[in-house]
């Protein structure tokens, strides 16, 4: 009985000893992965904060020194600051309405073709792959060109008039939310598909007995069995938005004026251009607050029932 005993308490620790050892292979096979990170994101933010807190003016170098929060109270008086955010707001906001109203539209109109879905899937996704700057490149270039662009070509024939689309501050708007809108429905479009795809079918067979118009389907069963994967594409699509640079450096830089300024653009002037590191920082900051505020507020209505 004691042999027995002894037995089962060996085992016990032999199973303990190899479990430390399982977890110190895990740990090892993880740490690269975790010090990369933290090489790449804390590291770097931490950094960032610290820097908010100094003002470095290259131009002005003499200046420099520790402030405390004197950046961010520059900040709060900046109507620069404002009204480049309200302009990351307008973006944001538009672009993800249209992105998942369009992304929707689409999975509904695939999700009814008899043929031909793969090469729609295949043609419809070529968009997402493409860089922001070199999406920005063709619609600055081939697009909107006063005169020669396709878009202005279509506007004269269409009796409307060549348009400077970059050069008028409402239609340079206009046009970046249309350009980010092209190159992201794709994505919003790929993933409400998938969700469609995984619906039971049942539900709407049993909908159709009940003579349930195509409306009253949608509504009462597609949007709300739709719901948690419609508030995943918002989050996603509104992180991106809200941090979006390179599309709107490289098709109106900002301009004309201040017009396109996002937030993160300011941010990029203030520190690469008026040489301000400091202030420039302090902007990248109320970015990243900005943002999670905003991806909290999504999350906890994705948790909402």
């Amino acid at each position: 009985m004691q042999d027995h005993a002894a037995a089962i308490s060996h085992s016990g620790d032999l199973g303990r000893v190899l479990a430390r050892r399982e977890r110190r292979f895990a740990a090892a096979l993880l740490a690269p992965a975790f010090v990369a990170l933290l090489a790449t994101t804390t590291f770097p933010l931490l950094f960032l904060i610290g820097t908010s807190t100094f003002r470095m003016d290259l131009a002005m170098p003499f200046a420099d020194g520790f402030v405390g929060l004197e950046n961010y109270r520059t900040l709060l008086a900046d109507d620069r600051f404002w009204s480049s955010l309200l302009i990351s707001l307008v973006y944001t906001a538009s672009t993800v309405v249209l992105q998942v109203a369009l992304g929707l539209a689409l999975a509904l109109l695939v999700m009814d073709m008899k043929r031909g879905q793969g090469w729609f899937r295949v043609i419809a996704i070529l968009p997402v792959v493409l860089s922001p700057a070199v999406v920005g490149m063709i619609w600055r270039t081939f697009m909107l060109a006063p005169e020669f662009g396709i878009v202005d070509y279509l506007a004269i024939n269409a009796g409307l008039g060549s348009k400077n689309w970059l050069g008028d501050p409402t239609l340079a708007m206009v046009s970046v939310i249309i350009i980010h809108t092209w190159q992201w429905t794709p994505f919003a479009f790929m993933v409400l598909l998938a969700s469609l795809a995984s619906l039971p079918e049942d539900i709407y067979e049993a909908a159709r007995l009940d003579r349930a118009s195509a409306w009253q389907r949608f509504r009462r069963i597609t949007l709300p069995l739709l719901r948690p994967a419609i508030v995943m594409v918002v989050i996603m699509r509104t992180m991106v938005a809200l941090t979006a640079f390179a599309a709107i450096f490289t098709v109106t830089g900002g301009g004309p004026g201040t017009a396109t300024e996002i937030l993160n653009l300011y941010a990029y002037r203030k520190s690469f251009t008026e040489l301000s590191i400091g202030y420039g920082s302090a902007l990248a900051v109320a970015l990243l607050v900005v943002t999670i505020l905003i991806s909290g507020v999504l999350f906890a209505l994705r948790r909402a029932k």
